[in-house]
């Protein structure tokens, strides 16, 4: 067996007499002595015995950054290409692929990685090494592996100049990128660690960004999460031994003071060269960089996060792209977010979320998932809850609370035709508010829970936005847009783009912010307000007052939202993490009725945000005036989006709509929008009306198929009384779980 031990001088001296040394080493040259500490210290503590074993395509830097890596640690550098398999072959690489060909190469290669170990040492694979099954499987078993992730481009530009002999699987049928093509999917098995590697970047930059990639890695307590209102300064020591992850977050969803939950030391940066790196990448391999970024493998493992991903996205749209970007007239681009399998944006987070909760929960516990939709999230929930693996739903079930008589007629078939086994929906006589003010009133009940978790042995979850991880995916097609035109080079990287969106509970806008804050050049985000546009007022004056304010019902009916919850985390934000604060703010709302912000705090924000609201008279002539010049109808949300950006932006960069929700989920809106005299009131109807129009973006697949299958359908209904909630809730877990 070919074994490489590390040498480190200092553990072949004896526990004396290197207590003895180190005591006059310290006396005599205490500078010397603590270069030395601190030198043996870091390799020690960062590797111990384990490897960090870089792995990545031919032409990624491994060997070159292995050895800076290993020169920064102070310990060996093995590169298994020079190191083991020439030595182990007594032959070139280049010549014993010619002398046995591809198949039996790999598996020679494999026979070697099996026969070889090592402790505590940088190790540099080949590009073919990874798709030997056993042979990575032994390897990892005493190592970190680091995956070097260069795009194709860059890594076909550095071989042009290159020996091509020793890559293995290149044939004259058989091009360059195919083959680097085809490797990803064993790259992606195998990683535990990715380091993005843009064209120009330095090995030395490289090599420090895997280190740093590997201390956080090994450091499972630094990516903690806090509430909007907690005090840091004030915090016990037993709150900080406390600490919460990202998968506490996922599960409890509301934190026990009434606060959400934000990640303590503020989400990742990435480099405008990592972003450009991820130029030429599809939408899911996107969505993976991003989310490795911003959930700890200590959590959820990139490769069954990647699992996750895939699952979520890879067959449940209806357009390749996921999130397409489309252009509508000047400057103005549609972000189309209705691709799913509920047409609403709201699928983005709810086809991840419910496997993102099925990993993260405890095994011993039952779980209700508490959901208060204003329209498009029951479905999505419904939908993507349903989806989760048998086994996974004999312990996790939902109940989706929605306003009775608040939501369009498309939507409450929807939200019927998607309950299944472990997801109903139940129609509450009031209003969304009321929904989501019960469902916080709810959680923050320890008596009622506590009650729940010891009869029953059951817990209650959020899948609302005020549960962080529905926050996440968001961002990702936020900057997704923003790389879709600098592919399509409407625009070149660094240059600025404004978002409008559509906004009710602030979630879609406050991802928007979060993306640029993580490297997205965004200049404004632009906030459309219905007639419900108490977030207009507060963003124009400081001042949050809901005093004689009634919810209007529009034909937007999404963001009929007089409390606006992910609000919160913006301001905790803008406000340098002062929970008090914040508690401050959100109990005079709750009890008063209105809240101002400081004047310093208000200045950042109109920094931040602007806004303005579209009545529903220009909401309908909008979607009419766009079919009629160019054959595109947007639903009636977009379609505020679109007149509020009419109005506020400028015109000198390109503007980005969020294109929430398929049109015909509001077919009457739209009828009447499109001078249709009679409307069916049948849903169907609607639909096959609607088709006829044979306008862009075509009817939604996934709604004709509900729609088809549900007529009136059944579900219940109950009073706007929080105690007949809990006592509905009480019920469904006896029913379900018992």
């Amino acid at each position: 067996m070919f074994h490489i031990f590390q040498y480190q001088p200092l553990r072949l001296i004896t526990q004396n007499s290197l207590s003895s040394m180190c005591l006059k080493l310290m006396l005599s040259r205490p500078v010397a002595f603590a270069q030395i500490w601190k030198s043996w210290f870091s390799s020690h503590s960062l590797l111990g015995k384990k490897n960090i074993i870089l792995m990545g395509p031919p032409g990624a830097g491994k060997t070159t950054v292995g050895r800076i890596v290993g020169q920064k640690l102070d310990c060996p550098v093995i590169d298994i290409d020079d190191d083991v398999l020439e030595t182990t072959w007594n032959m070139s690489v280049s010549e014993k692929l010619q002398d046995v060909g591809y198949e039996k190469f790999l598996e020679e290669e494999g026979k070697a990685l099996l026969k070889f170990s090592a402790s505590g040492s940088v190790i540099s694979l080949s590009g073919s090494n990874p798709m030997h099954a056993a042979g990575m499987q032994h390897m990892k078993k005493n190592g970190i592996v680091v995956y070097l992730d260069v795009p194709t481009i860059v890594i076909m530009s550095r071989l042009k100049s290159k020996e091509m002999d020793r890559i293995v699987g290149l044939s004259p049928g058989i091009s360059l990128k195919d083959i680097l093509q085809f490797r990803k999917q064993f790259y992606k098995r195998w990683f535990d660690i990715r380091v993005l590697c843009g064209g120009d970047i330095a090995a030395e930059v490289v090599a420090e960004k895997v280190l740093d990639a590997v201390k956080r890695y090994q450091d499972t307590e630094l990516e903690t999460f806090i509430s909007t209102r907690s005090s840091t300064s004030g915090r016990s020591s037993e709150e900080d031994s406390h600490k919460l992850y990202f998968s506490d977050v996922v599960t409890q969803g509301l934190a026990l003071d009434g606060g959400l939950f934000v990640p303590e030391r503020g989400l990742p940066k990435f480099t405008a060269e990592e972003w450009q790196g991820l130029i030429e990448a599809t939408y899911i391999e996107r969505a993976q960089v991003i989310l490795e970024r911003c959930i700890h493998p200590a959590d959820i493992p990139a490769s069954k996060l990647a699992e996750i991903i895939e699952t979520a996205y890879g067959e449940n749209f209806s357009c390749s792209k996921i999130a397409p970007v489309r252009h509508l007239a000047g400057n103005q681009f549609l972000l189309e977010l209705f691709h799913g399998p509920t047409a609403s944006f709201k699928d983005f987070a709810l086809q991840l979320v419910p496997h993102l909760f099925a990993y993260c929960i405890p095994r011993s516990c039952n779980y209700l998932i508490l959901v208060a939709t204003s329209g498009d999230t029951g479905s999505a929930v419904l939908d993507g809850f349903s989806r989760l693996h048998d086994t996974d739903k004999q312990r996790i079930a939902l109940v989706n609370f929605f306003p009775e008589d608040g939501v369009s007629p498309i939507q409450k078939s929807q939200m019927i035709g998607c309950q299944k086994e472990n997801a109903w929906s139940v129609g509450v006589k009031s209003d969304f508010d009321f929904c989501q003010t019960a469902i916080k009133q709810i959680f923050t009940n320890s008596d009622f829970t506590g009650f729940l978790t010891v009869e029953y042995g059951t817990a209650l979850a959020a899948a609302n936005s005020i549960n962080w991880a529905r926050l996440l995916p968001q961002i990702v097609y936020h900057a997704s847009a923003y790389l879709d035109l600098v592919h399509q080079g409407i625009i070149s990287f660094g240059s600025p783009v404004d978002i409008c969106i559509p906004t009710g509970n602030f979630g879609n806008m406050l991802a928007a912010f979060y993306a640029k804050m993580m490297g997205i050049p965004i200049r404004k985000c632009i906030c459309a307000s219905n007639e419900n546009n108490v977030l207009t007022d507060f963003i124009k004056t400081g001042v949050y007052d809901l005093r004689g304010r009634k919810l209007i019902s529009t034909f937007s009916p999404a963001v009929d939202i007089l409390k606006s919850s992910n609000l919160e985390r913006y301001l905790h934000l803008i406000a340098n993490e002062d929970g008090q604060l914040v508690t401050q703010l959100f109990n005079q709302l709750e009890n008063q009725g209105h809240f101002q912000l400081r004047k310093d705090l208000l200045g950042k924000l109109q920094q931040d945000l602007v806004a303005g609201w579209c009545s529903d008279e220009d909401c309908l002539a909008a979607i009419h005036s766009v079919y009629s010049t160019t054959g595109y109808i947007l639903d009636t949300h977009t379609a505020v989006a679109k007149v509020v950006a009419d109005r506020l932006q400028d015109r000198t960069c390109p503007i980005i709509i969020s294109s929430t929700a398929h049109y015909a989920k509001f077919a009457p809106a739209i009828l009447r929008a499109l001078r249709i005299a009679e409307i069916n009131q049948n849903p169907l109807s609607q639909l096959h009306l609607l088709s006829s129009y044979s306008a862009l973006p075509p009817i939604h697949w996934g709604l004709l198929e509900t729609l088809k299958k549900t007529g009136n359908g059944d579900h219940q209904v109950c009073a706007a009384d929080t105690n007949v909630l809990m006592s509905h809730i009480e019920t469904l877990i006896q029913n379900y779980f018992m």
